[in-house]
């Protein structure tokens, strides 16, 4: 039996560097499926989760390259559509991510169910209506036990998410910028990891507004090209990590992860609601 032995009274004292955001980065990884250039990823988790994307990538066409241990390159020039592992796909949440991007790319997709911890409902109706609501077709076939997701052309629209879905909303973002036409996104999510995509997306020429808020504007671009960037770290481990310094009276210094990640303006603001 696996256990951890703990033993108290004792000062934390040294310099850790927090690893990358896992909820910013398995979005990051599916949002390069939108571009044919290479995209380049830096501060990646060395995890599990993070592995099994990449894999669901690989299978998608998607050339991969290892620049060191947490940078990796990423060129979906020629993807395709292709039958998933079903366990692989079961093996996390995160493969419903695939749904936006490859809709919006290609038009097709076959994912087999998503896996991940079972924590209330967790359902997927939300990814299949605000997808449905952009034109795509969007269906759960029983006889081969996958979800198939069809579009000529998506095309913008303004979408109440039922619930306020972190993939979800992650999902729209992604189908929504290659859609024709302005997207309304409300009810969205607003976590800094949807912050994060949103502005990776806009460095690759996506145009969104009103970031941070819960109504996104989205206005669909024809294509998006390649670009690098760093995920930030994750933010609970930092917390984590100042919470057991505090609680021991120790010290902890947080290594240069936590300052590497990409800064932007604050957006303009803007008159009038939406």
């Amino acid at each position: 039996m696996e256990k951890f032995i703990i033993q108290g009274s004792q000062k934390l004292t040294g310099e850790v560097t927090p690893a990358g955001n896992k909820n910013a980065a398995l979005p990051l990884l599916a949002a390069c499926l939108l571009t044919d250039e290479p995209v380049i990823l830096h501060n990646l988790p060395d995890i599990r989760d993070v592995q099994a994307m990449r894999r669901l990538l690989e299978s998608l066409g998607v050339q991969t390259e290892n620049l060191s241990p947490h940078s990796w390159k990423f060129t979906a020039k020629d993807i395709r559509p292709a039958d998933l592992d079903p366990d692989l796909c079961r093996s996390i949440r995160a493969s419903i991510l695939l749904a936006g991007p490859m809709v919006a790319r290609s038009g097709v997709l076959q994912l087999p169910p998503p896996g991940g911890d079972v924590i209330g409902r967790r359902r997927v109706d939300t990814h299949i209506l605000a997808i449905r609501s952009l034109g795509a077709y969007a269906e759960y076939d029983r006889l081969n036990r996958v979800f198939d997701f069809k579009a000529n052309g998506l095309i913008g629209a303004d979408i109440l998410l039922d619930e306020a879905s972190v993939t979800a909303t992650e999902n729209a973002i992604m189908a929504a910028v290659r859609a024709r036409g302005t997207t309304i996104l409300r009810n969205a999510t607003s976590e800094p990891h949807i912050q994060e995509l949103c502005h990776f997306l806009n460095l690759m020429g996506a145009q969104i507004d009103n970031i941070g808020s819960n109504t996104l504007m989205i206005n669909g671009v024809d294509r998006l090209h390649g670009g690098e960037f760093t995920i930030g770290p994750d933010y609970l481990e930092v917390v984590s990590f100042i919470g057991a310094a505090i609680v021991t009276r120790g010290s902890r210094s947080l290594g240069s992860a936590c300052t590497q990640s990409a800064t932007w303006p604050s957006p303009p603001k803007k008159e009038g609601r939406l």
